[in-house]
């Protein structure tokens, strides 16, 4: 029996807390302003990814280019796969809930659907513990869950956060007001 919606996000939740426990304790004193869980079109278990203002402007420095080139980029973070031995037990889990190209067109979109849905579950559950911080603290994190080139990455953020995190964000990646 494949696991469960409810399982994959108690899985996900789980691993990426672990991640991100680590990622903050690792790296004391940073502002970490961006946490995305990542995922391919075939929504393979998912890869943490996350930008601190002090990283960004290092790898800016690194790269030579202006930090708005990378502020919203999961691929171009030092912190890009983060945790990855936390995570990497969750694999398994969405491999046993079969590929998705196997799968008659109507049942792979509702899948994949479920399997972000388990991601952004497991988000949510985070943020309500308080990981991304609390009160005005909590204002300066943009929480996602993504699929590169995907349709509704835009809606998962705008879900997954409080309007006051997102002002940057709209601005900066784009994003119309009525999204």
């Amino acid at each position: 029996m494949p696991p469960t919606e409810a399982e994959l996000a108690d899985a996900v939740h789980r691993g990426a807390r672990a991640a991100l426990l680590d990622l903050f304790r690792e790296h004391p004193g940073e502002r970490f302003y961006y946490c995305t869980l990542v995922t391919s079109g075939e929504a393979y278990g998912p890869a943490l990814s996350a930008w601190s203002v002090e990283a960004l402007a290092a790898e800016a420095a690194r790269q030579g280019c202006a930090p708005i080139d990378l502020k919203w980029s999961y691929a171009d973070s030092p912190f890009c796969c983060y945790g990855e031995r936390h995570l990497e037990p969750v694999r398994p889990l969405f491999e046993a809930r079969g590929e998705l190209f196997d799968l008659p067109d109507d049942e792979a979109d509702a899948e994949f659907d479920l399997r972000l849905r388990a991601m952004e579950t497991a988000m949510a559950r985070l943020d309500a513990e308080g990981l991304f911080g609390t009160g005005a603290d909590r204002h300066s994190v943009v929480v996602a869950v993504e699929v590169p080139s995907e349709a509704g990455n835009d809606e998962r953020v705008l879900r997954l956060n409080p309007p006051q995190a997102l002002t940057e964000w709209r601005e900066e990646a784009a994003v119309p007001e009525d999204v």
